[in-house]
């Protein structure tokens, strides 16, 4: 029997969320709330009556879309399935056996895996009350690290480091060291983007977001990234040809352009997140600000937080539960519809008040 490579086979597979079981409510993938647009929607319909063609490799409408709103270089743009593409390709492009990758704490954890996949050494740096710290980043850089990935807003914290410490953070760091900025939840977050996609015009700092959050359109995977030429030209030779659709392609354009759709579901989902943190901290748990559309919910113990997930699946709530992150006393919860949000919301205020 063939055996895999070592460092392969010594690898765990990466660990999506457990959904529950048919018929639960899963706030555990930091999903929208709300649907695509109809524009999205239906430029998806017209495009899937063209499926027997191949869908354009360099993603030229959707290319053009994101240059348009974000006023960026159309060419310095590329589009993958999902960021996680991306990500990944930078990896295995820049990073190789016994290289050093940087990532926070309490950062995402995909990196980890893209990582072993490379046989890189993955570094976690310690954080400063669940915020990404610039100088335990700097103080720990050495002669190894070739990668440096910072998540801002935070998953699955939720908090944001301002946009001026990215920068101060790039302006330190060795020349030779790519950086990664994941901005996944940029939307939610009102900083102006410029000055770190600026960076990227600079060179070596790359900047990928998604549409599968406030767009609605984790279903089709696309994301995309803001990159320096040279950078691109590697991690291009690494994406799979054709990788997005053309329904996808179509609906993420689309997307993109409605960006009054966006806006609505982001100011609506900042506010059911605003009323259901509220409700929680008024009766005593520690909810860190969130950026996102998810919340950090922190219990008094790892115990706690694991009744309270055994509570929430007997009524068919599925959070997300953080020991893979080293937060075994946290749970995750996405921000979904509202009926969802005061059911979860009512199951933890009575835990509580049963332990009073």
């Amino acid at each position: 029997m063939i055996e895999a490579v070592e460092h392969i086979a010594c690898m765990a597979p990466y660990t999506l969320a457990d959904k529950g079981a048919p018929g639960s409510i899963s706030l555990a993938e930091n999903e929208s709330a709300f649907s695509p647009s109809e524009m999205a929607i239906s430029a998806g319909t017209s495009a899937a009556a063209s499926s027997q063609f191949y869908p354009d490799p360099d993603w030229t409408d959707l290319r053009e879309a994101i240059a348009g709103v974000h006023g960026l270089a159309p060419g310095n743009i590329l589009c993958g399935a999902g960021s996680m593409e991306l990500i990944g390709a930078m990896i295995r492009a820049f990073c190789g056996p016994d290289d050093e990758i940087f990532g926070s704490q309490f950062g995402y954890l995909f990196v980890a895996a893209a990582a072993a996949q490379v046989n890189a050494r993955y570094v976690q740096v310690p954080e400063e009350n669940f915020h990404v710290s610039v100088d335990a980043m700097l103080d720990r850089i050495t002669t190894a690290t070739k990668l440096v990935f910072v998540c801002n807003p935070g998953n699955p914290t939720g908090t944001r480091l301002a946009n001026a410490e990215i920068c101060r953070l790039r302006a330190k760091l060795p020349n030779d060291v790519l950086l990664i900025v994941d901005q996944a939840y940029a939307e939610f977050d009102d900083q102006d983007p410029q000055s770190v996609f600026g960076l990227a015009d600079a060179g070596n700092t790359v900047i990928t977001r998604t549409f599968s959050k406030a767009y609605g359109l984790a279903g089709a995977r696309v994301g995309w990234g803001y990159f320096p030429p040279d950078v691109a030209k590697e991690a291009r030779k690494l994406l799979n040809p054709n990788n997005i659709s053309g329904v996808s392609q179509a609906m993420a354009a689309a997307a993109m352009r409605d960006q009054d759709w966006m806006k609505m579901v982001v100011a609506k989902t900042a506010a059911r997140r605003s009323v259901f943190s509220d409700r929680l901290r008024s009766v005593g748990y520690v909810i860190p600000e969130s950026h996102t559309n998810f919340v950090l919910i922190q219990f008094p113990s790892a115990g706690q937080a694991q009744d309270a997930d055994r509570n929430l699946r007997s009524e068919g709530l599925i959070l997300r539960p953080m020991a893979g992150y080293g937060l075994q006393h946290c749970l995750r919860a996405t921000i979904g519809d509202q009926a969802a949000m005061d059911r979860v919301a009512e199951t933890l205020i009575l835990l509580k008040e049963a332990r009073s």
